[in-house]
């Protein structure tokens, strides 16, 4: 029976950050989580993984509670079936690829063989099965990808956390290893949360985008909708369209001493994206339908 992820995470890290995120990720979805540095997105993993607790909130995972402070409920890292894969992997140095893959069924009680066993079918099935008696430090940065993802995966967990699982990689590995984990995602049927900086990444594994800025879900939907309507200067930046916030009166939206016309906007506090391919030069004043025509001197 596969399982759904609804979270509630409300975790106060100082005086001055607290994070507050709703998640919901149905059985075989995979949520891509997005911000700048310092928004909350480790620490949103390290919840759902057991490395710190919440201080309000729930995390259930199908029918069983994870965490849940009020009701004085915590299951430790070890019993939660989660699976992590941080960025720079945290592979055990002085082990075999095998038996880094193995380690998780062994200190599961899973008896020497069959653990090693498992973990063999692991590795091929990531494509590393000939790198099994390999030790970390002679592992290219894809090959360490792929045994770190089958360390996540050798017990099979009821959630999987992929924290910049990307990140080390060049970006012919990049290519390589994100081709490979999208097939491997879609074989699963748990829930993923996907942690990453690249909106290109994130729309190639996930299924949706949540964007967090200062402890706070900003934003989610779709890359398409991300960049047809974005709701902070972040978003705009990571989509790569320009966001002017402004007041809307009439068919006019004020930026500072500028104005730009549009389609009717609601009246007050808006946003105006504006796509760089929607802004043209010309040498004299165009003809058509352009609504925002302004003269000025390239130089």
């Amino acid at each position: 029976m596969t399982a759904a992820l609804s979270a509630s995470i409300d975790v106060v890290r100082d005086v001055e950050f607290r994070l507050r995120i709703a998640l919901s990720i149905g059985a075989g979805r995979t949520v891509a989580l997005l911000g700048p540095n310092g928004a909350g997105k480790s620490t949103a993993v390290a919840a759902l993984a057991g490395l710190i607790g919440l201080d309000a909130g729930h995390i259930r995972l199908g029918g069983r509670t994870l965490d849940d402070p009020d009701n004085d409920t915590f299951v430790p890292p070890e019993d939660r079936r989660v699976g992590v894969v941080f960025q720079d992997y945290v592979l055990f140095p002085h082990l075999s690829a095998l038996e880094n893959v193995s380690f998780p069924l062994r200190a599961a009680g899973i008896p020497r063989a069959a653990a090693r066993t498992t973990a063999a079918r692991w590795l091929e099935r990531t494509g590393v099965g000939h790198r099994a008696a390999a030790r970390p430090v002679s592992l290219s940065g894809g090959e360490a990808q792929r045994v770190a993802l089958a360390r996540a995966l050798v017990h099979e967990p009821d959630l999987v956390l992929l924290d910049e699982p990307l990140a080390a990689l060049d970006v012919r590995s990049r290519h390589d290893v994100r081709h490979d984990l999208a097939g491997r995602l879609a074989e699963l049927a748990v829930p993923c949360l996907l942690v990453t900086h690249d909106p290109l990444e994130a729309a190639l594994l996930a299924d949706r985008l949540v964007v967090l800025e200062h402890g706070e879900v900003v934003q989610s939907g779709s890359l398409a909708d991300l960049t047809r309507r974005p709701r902070s200067p972040w978003v705009a930046r990571l989509v790569g369209t320009n966001l002017y916030r402004g007041t809307a009166r009439g068919s006019e939206i004020i930026v500072g001493d500028a104005v730009l016309t549009a389609i009717e906007p609601p009246p007050g506090p808006v946003f105006a994206a504006v796509p760089p391919h929607a802004v043209t030069v010309h040498p004299s004043r165009p003809t058509g339908s352009a609504r925002n025509v302004w003269p000025g001197t390239a130089s």
